[in-house]
């Protein structure tokens, strides 16, 4: 199963590669394309919850380190919850 990363730029900033176990992400995300926080969010929450699932249907247990990369993700855009324009760019994809 091919994995891959993806850039993004937090509203402070701030850069992070995060992880996906799945090309999925692709399907949820667009390199350049800028999301408001909560969008960014909810299409995190679904592109990482498919990505783990279609480790379990491949290997018989979800991906800890999608569920993981999600739980850093929505800790991450907590900081930015009371600010209703932050906005968060997706930079790029690396396979």
């Amino acid at each position: 199963m091919p994995e891959m990363t993806f850039r993004v730029r937090w509203p402070d900033g701030a850069e992070t590669e995060c992880y996906s176990p799945s090309l999925v992400i692709q399907d949820h995300f667009t390199p350049g394309m800028t999301y408001l926080v909560p969008e960014f969010l909810k299409k995190a929450d679904t592109a990482l919850n498919e990505a783990s699932e279609r480790v379990r249907s491949r290997y018989g247990f979800p991906c800890s380190r999608a569920l993981g990369q999600l739980q850093t993700i929505r800790q991450t855009c907590a900081q930015f919850k009371n600010s209703q324009d932050a906005q968060i760019r997706v930079l790029s994809f690396t396979l």
